[in-house]
């Protein structure tokens, strides 16, 4: 099982995750990715997917037309773990892409 992050690694990684924001609630990480169109919206899926299925790491989201909402928390963990963080950056890049 991984561990989930202390506050001070919490508080380094939203430092650096641009756009991401806590869901306490969750005990997870959130954001809403907008894009030029549907195309684009389902092409970051897509990319997303690739990379969350070789980390076996499968993120919670939803997609309406050119916006999609992720949110990150490790099942296992009960919370946010590094892998969470790791996804989040794959994630930014891919939406760059």
């Amino acid at each position: 099982m991984r561990a989930k992050l202390s506050q001070a690694e919490r508080a380094a990684a939203l430092q650096e995750l641009l756009g991401w924001r806590e869901d306490p609630a969750r005990d997870a990480i959130v954001k809403t990715f907008v894009f030029q169109n549907f195309v684009e919206a389902f092409g970051f899926m897509t990319q997303a997917a690739l990379v969350a299925e070789r980390m076996d790491h499968h993120p919670e989201w939803s997609n309406v037309y050119k916006t999609v909402t992720v949110l990150l928390t490790t099942h296992d963990a009960g919370g946010l773990t590094k892998l969470d963080v790791d996804l989040a950056r794959a994630m930014d890049l891919a939406a760059r892409a």
